[in-house]
């Protein structure tokens, strides 16, 4: 079969390296190579990083003296790669036992495949062992066009590809190059619709990646505006429909689907933050929500409900919660 190049960028993340990297070297690929870059940590990433080179010669170490941001880490390594097929990973992710060996079975007899990915675990900092042992064996794909993947993402412009899950063919990846730093939020989002330029996409419901969720993973600027995750998202459209998607059919009609249906996805998610009593958010979301979407001030986009994930359930928790707020007088809770 052939091989697979992995890199890890890490920044901090000492602790979970060497699970990282015994998630890529289990899966019994005699072609693997590792690359771990590492960001300037101030903890013990290095040298771990180091020792667990040392003890395998699959593995090298690239250790920068100043921090050079994570794009630059992620694209030091796409051009370092060489095998058939290439791996992304964080430090604090894992693959999923026995993807890349289900991916590379498919990837092999389908060679117009650009990028296939699956379900994602998520796991604590504690759990993982436990989540390792529920994965399962085999997997059943679905392959559809790269333009069925990329009309399929402004109809439903969430990023619903998880990282760790994906396995690219090296030379796709090298066919529509590097990430974008200008996307430092929305890369992998925009990186899947340009994939889906270079060929196929494969997907499964078979767990292929786990994600580790833990307090650093997201910055605070991020979270501290709602708005701020559809103003990404929508940036991710814009710079793949002003680059390599200006050539597919329909592109302007496409992209401005991208945008409307980001509109009605910030509109459910406005009145679900004003249910809360998040005055804040919701108007800040309703108001991206009608600059693209003008017509939902007087009919509101019914038909996205029905792409939520368990929309009835969701309602009933916002209403649930928005009830808790208020005393059986019908005055607020806060006073």
């Amino acid at each position: 079969m052939a091989g697979v190049d992995v890199v890890i960028p890490c920044y901090q993340y000492g602790r979970f390296l060497r699970e990282c990297v015994a998630s890529v070297l289990s899966q019994a690929m005699p072609d693997t190579r590792v690359l771990i870059i590492d960001n300037a940590s101030t903890d013990d990433s290095v040298e771990i990083a180091h020792r667990l080179a040392e003890a395998d010669r699959r593995i090298s170490v690239i250790a920068h003296k100043t921090n050079l941001g994570a794009t630059a880490s992620i694209n030091e390594g796409i051009e370092w790669a060489s095998a058939d097929y290439f791996v992304l990973l964080d430090a604090d992710d894992l693959l999923a036992p026995g993807c890349l060996a289900r991916a590379l079975l498919l990837m092999e007899a389908n060679p117009d495949i650009a990028f296939t990915y699956g379900l994602e675990a998520t796991i604590s900092t504690a759990d993982a062992a436990s989540a390792l042992d529920a994965i399962p064996q085999q997997a059943e794909w679905n392959i559809i066009s790269g333009r069925a993947y990329v009309e399929h993402a402004c109809h439903y412009p969430r990023n619903y590809v998880g990282a760790p899950t994906v396995v690219r063919r090296t030379s796709a990846q090298k066919q529509v190059g590097l990430y974008r730093p200008e996307l430092p939020y929305s890369d992998d989002l925009e990186m899947w619709l340009r994939l889906a330029t270079a060929g196929s996409v494969a997907s499964t419901k078979a767990v292929q990646g786990i994600r580790r969720v833990h307090a650093l993973q997201m910055s605070e600027d991020y979270r501290s505006s709602m708005v701020r995750d559809f103003v990404e998202r929508e940036a991710a459209f814009k710079s793949f429909f002003a680059n390599e998607g200006r050539a597919l059919p329909n592109a302007d009609a496409l992209l401005k689907q991208a945008k409307r249906n980001l509109g009605a996805d910030a509109y459910w998610s406005a009145v679900s933050h004003l249910f809360r009593g998040l005055r804040s958010d919701g108007l800040e979301l309703f108001k991206f929500s009608l600059r693209r979407r003008p017509s939902a001030a007087i009919f509101p986009p019914i038909g996205w409900l029905s792409r939520m994930h368990r929309p009835l359930g969701r309602i009933g928790e916002v209403l649930l919660e928005a009830g808790r707020r208020l005393k059986p007088n019908g005055s607020s809770a806060r006073g």
